[in-house]
């Protein structure tokens, strides 16, 4: 399907403005006012704010009954269990609030749910063993939102529970408990609203800390793990606390992490965002996908040199594991898609008893990539399944489920991912649900199908393609949903020779237009049309600096490419 380039329309008015305040080009202007950022102020912060910019955290619904609810349990001696979950942002929201009540000399156990013995979130085994372990509070990180049933019988066993979570909220069914910290509440007035399950933990961290809050700021490395694993918008706080929070990971203050980045071989001080997408953060997943994720909490809140060492070791290994099922799964659910008739079809939803509910939603991203439609993979065990669901970019996959899920035993997430509980005899009834849902949702936008677009900041020409924007593009990191990595769009540039493949599915070749020569590579050769010597074309790519023996060149990553006309 051919890719629409949507490019954004310049603003030579709102470019003058911030040039002339910011003393940036007008490229970096243009691409700040494609993110929203109009003024010489709201640039500023979005280049250079820092925590004093953030929000005070007792602004959130709650947070002074938690605050007040956590300092009595310290002071009584009670005990507090951190609940988590079991992916990256859930196990790093339980490592941070555990080392802040470390500091705080608080007794507390940590619980990190098994996906196929304990499923998602709060369970009431596990409610049950926190009273026989005589918990009195219990905290949930990540997760609890939707858990209405679970804290009903912990009310019922004498448990206080403090909710802090990130997800969508059903507003028709919130818990009972005893106080619930979500940005997502209505009646929140917290004014940033899209903070991952991490960010939410250290917002309490912080306020816990009142007066003290460099003992939460410590582990922003943990924050910048969870939100950028957790794909969380990158802007507003998020961005303030990810970029210090990349700092402290570069820097390698946590003995578990250097360890991982050593598996990983990643140079700490040359850490990205990238890195954590693709090497920390699959590995850390990994454990939840398809082992026990306490080992990953275990790496994180360990001091010990030599056992992080093993332990990243185990980690690396249950990747390498969970890439294989994966792969496999993959392979049999194009199978089922390329056997079924998708003309007409809004969503995809596809079962099977074989699969690995530990890995199905990371394949159905996969599966979202390559057909462009939403996508929700089942897991059959007998007669109940678990399944993980992934959107496309502008189709609010919670709100489709919220309009079908009367076929559904449970449901949560939020507009890009979910995941849901089904009974199996209502698989069918429920695809053809969803697919009317997402029908009704997409002839509300006067939209008849889901269309790829590929976002564009702005037309270049190829002279201005140099050192100086690239080096200034910098300033925009890190990058992240609300805030890309910026794509720029050249027309008429000619292929100067005949594109060479390289690695296992990509070719690169020499871009020409005039006397000025680029190299232009891909590695996803799948997606992007491979064109021939002598070709003229246009080209969407961002720009970087490639540095090989010595030597600095100019690189044009390729996202798009057409054959001009």
């Amino acid at each position: 399907m051919k890719t629409i380039w949507k490019i954004h329309e310049a603003n030579t008015r709102l470019q003058e403005i911030l040039c002339k305040a910011l003393g940036v080009t007008p490229v970096l202007a243009q691409i700040l006012v494609n993110r929203d950022v109009r003024t010489p102020e709201d640039a500023h912060d979005f280049l250079y704010g820092g925590l004093d910019d953030c929000h005070d955290p007792f602004l959130m619904k709650d947070m002074e009954k938690a605050v007040t609810r956590i300092k009595k349990a310290l002071s009584s001696k009670e005990k507090i269990l951190i609940y988590g979950d079991y992916d990256v942002d859930g196990v790093t929201s339980t490592a941070l609030l555990a080392r802040v009540f470390d500091e705080m000399d608080i007794d507390y156990e940590t619980f990190i749910p098994n996906r196929l013995e304990d499923g998602y979130g709060l369970n009431i085994r596990a409610v049950a063993k926190a009273r026989e372990d005589g918990v009195k509070l219990l905290v949930t990180v990540d997760c609890g939102i939707n858990s209405v049933k679970e804290i009903e019988s912990a009310n019922k066993h004498g448990i206080d529970v403090i909710i802090t979570d990130h997800h969508e909220v059903k507003e028709n069914e919130r818990p009972d408990a005893y106080a619930i910290i979500d940005p997502h509440q209505k009646d929140c007035q917290y004014p940033f609203k899209y903070l991952a399950g991490v960010g939410v933990a250290y917002k309490l961290a912080r306020a816990l800390m009142k007066g003290n809050e460099d003992v939460a700021d410590r582990f922003l490395d943990f924050v910048a793990l969870g939100t950028i694993a957790d794909v969380a918008p990158m802007n507003g706080e998020n961005r303030i606390l990810t970029k210090i929070g990349l700092r402290q990971l570069r820097s390698a203050k946590n003995v578990g992490l250097k360890a991982l980045m050593e598996v990983g071989k990643i140079e700490p001080e040359k850490l990205t965002c990238r890195h954590i997408g693709f090497v920390l953060g699959p590995r850390i997943n990994a454990m939840g996908r398809v082992g026990a994720a306490n080992v990953a909490l275990e790496l994180l809140m360990c001091n010990n040199e030599s056992e992080t060492r093993g332990i990243a070791n185990v980690l690396d290994k249950e990747n390498r594991n969970r890439q294989a099922i994966e792969r496999e799964i993959l392979k049999q659910a194009i199978s089922k898609v390329e056997a079924m008739d998708l003309e007409g079809q809004h969503a995809i939803v596809l079962a099977d008893e074989a699969w690995h509910p530990g890995v199905i939603g990371i394949v159905a991203s996969r599966i979202v990539e390559q057909y462009n439609l939403p996508a929700i993979l089942i897991a059959i065990d007998g007669d109940k399944g678990k399944g993980s669901g992934r959107s496309v970019a502008g189709f609010n996959l919670f709100e489709a489920l919220t309009r079908s899920g009367e076929h559904l035993a449970d449901f949560g997430g939020h507009a890009a991912a979910c995941g849901v509980r089904i009974e199996t005899k209502n698989i069918d009834a429920f695809r053809e649900s969803l697919n009317e849902a997402a029908k009704q949702i997409l002839s509300e936008t006067d939209i008849e199908e889901i269309i790829p677009e590929l976002k564009i900041d702005c037309n270049l020409p190829f002279s201005h393609v140099g050192v100086k924007v690239i080096e200034e593009l910098k300033m925009l990191m890190p990058y992240g949903p609300s805030n890309a990595e910026p794509v720029f769009a050249t027309s008429a540039l000619k292929v100067k020779n005949r594109p060479r493949e390289i690695g296992r599915n990509g070719f690169k070749f020499l871009a020409t237009c005039g006397s000025l020569t680029c190299e232009a590579i891909t590695f996803r050769k799948n997606k992007v049309h491979k064109p021939s010597q002598g070709d003229m074309i246009n080209l969407a790519y961002t720009p970087s600096i490639n540095s090989w023996n010595g030597y600095d060149s100019i690189q044009l990553n390729i996202r798009d490419l057409q054959i001009a006309e």
